[in-house]
């Protein structure tokens, strides 16, 4: 008999025709933990349901999830109802709910509840414990998985934005038993071997025990004891581990982490060439200052040149000859002037200037005779006319009585 090959499809198909008219599961009651949850943009509820057995894909729609009176977490307990079916492109089956109520909490959520209450009343989440994480990390330590994608990532964005620092990243198991020790233990190690100037420890996302090793005390308190600063990068942003807490910085996801503990080149760039730029105009302002100060030096000392000095001293000298012989000329011209004005007075009042028109001048022993009665018998007149002196002997003087 020849065989008969099925496609995937048919079989999906007829599994899917299967489940649509079995009337067991139109409407099943359920109980299980919720995991996983993601409360959509447009108000639909996924997360995954379980127990310590098995676990389902559960899906709510906004029509239904809009009557939950609780908003739904990782580790509720949960009574749901709803239809299971098959969705065939994922060739898996999923529940649709239409009713979700509250069961308790789960027993993980409780745990990580009592654990945060203890260590913060310690003070492991106190902000004066926090170190802050350097500007310029020469070196970056990583704690995560060698094979995940938040170790990729990681170093796609270390690589992107700061490609000056080195990375060295300590492989550690980051779920299951032995996950805890490990972290805890790396940790130790990346702080004996001092060669990071940071350490981002954490994963990419998961469910709640997925992440619990990042809830374990061993590894809080390795954390709470590191001499090097500690990002943790934990799952999704909506994930929140005790890790978190402890690390002096927490980042959303992996990505964030490296973001966080690295500058951007470009903005590194701008800053450089802000300061290059702000250096420049500063240097040619202090050397043109420096400039004009030497040109004042500079005029000062030429100032004092034995040279210099001597040149002006001989403009000075050359002005004030100028200026003497200038003044000597104007007083020449001036004693000139008076003496012209003297000179004619003088003439005009010189006796003498009278015998030009036949007057004469006599004395006797030497003085000049104004009055007859200056003169007696017998004395010898001299009598000065204008071309020569007349001597002659007085014979007899008459007084006519006129004063």
């Amino acid at each position: 008999m020849e065989e008969r090959y099925l496609t995937v499809s048919a079989l999906t198909k007829y599994i899917k025709y299967k489940f649509d008219h079995d009337h067991n599961l139109e409407e099943v009651l359920l109980e299980g933990e919720i995991s996983n949850f993601t409360h959509h943009s447009r108000g639909h509820f996924y997360f995954t349901l379980k127990d310590e057995g098995a676990q389902i894909q559960a899906r709510m729609f906004a029509s239904y999830a809009s009557r939950v009176k609780f908003e739904p977490k990782d580790g509720d307990k949960v009574f749901v109802k709803g239809k299971v079916l098959v969705y065939e492109p994922g060739g898996n089956y999923q529940i649709n709910i239409t009713e979700l109520k509250t069961s308790g909490i789960g027993e993980l959520y409780l745990a990580y509840e009592k654990l945060k209450a203890e260590l913060q009343e310690k003070g492991l989440f106190n902000e004066e414990h926090k170190k802050p994480i350097p500007l310029f990390p020469k070196t970056i330590g990583v704690i995560t998985s060698p094979t995940g994608a938040a170790i990729r990532d990681i170093i796609n964005t270390i690589s992107r934005r700061y490609p000056l620092c080195h990375v060295i990243l300590y492989p550690a198991n980051v779920q299951g038993e032995s996950a805890k020790e490990d972290i805890a233990n790396k940790i130790k190690k990346a702080n004996f071997d001092n060669l990071c100037d940071v350490l981002i420890v954490g994963r990419g996302g998961g469910s709640i025990e997925d992440l619990w090793a990042f809830n374990e005390p061993v590894v809080a308190y390795q954390i709470y004891e590191s001499n090097i600063p500690i990002i943790s990068a934990v799952g999704h942003e909506i994930d929140f581990t005790i890790a978190d807490f402890v690390a002096d910085k927490r980042a959303a996801t992996p990505t964030a982490a490296a973001e966080l503990a690295t500058p951007d080149v470009r903005s590194l760039r701008e800053n450089v060439n802000y300061y290059v730029d702000a250096l420049t105009k500063r240097i040619k302002y202090v050397f043109d200052d420096r400039k004009m100060y030497l040109m004042a030096i500079d005029r000062k000392i030429d100032s004092y040149n034995p040279k210099k000095v001597l040149e002006h001293k001989r403009e000075i000298l050359d002005s004030n000859q100028k200026r003497l012989i200038l003044l000597i000329n104007q007083i020449l011209e001036s004693k000139k002037h008076q003496y012209e004005l003297l000179k004619t007075a003088i003439e005009n009042n010189n006796p003498l200037k009278i015998m030009d028109k036949g007057y004469s001048i006599s004395e006797v022993d030497g003085k000049i005779i104004n009055d007859v009665k200056d003169v007696k018998k017998d004395d010898i007149l001299k009598t000065k006319m204008k071309n020569g002196t007349i001597i002659s002997k007085v014979l007899e003087v008459k007084d006519d009585g006129r004063k």
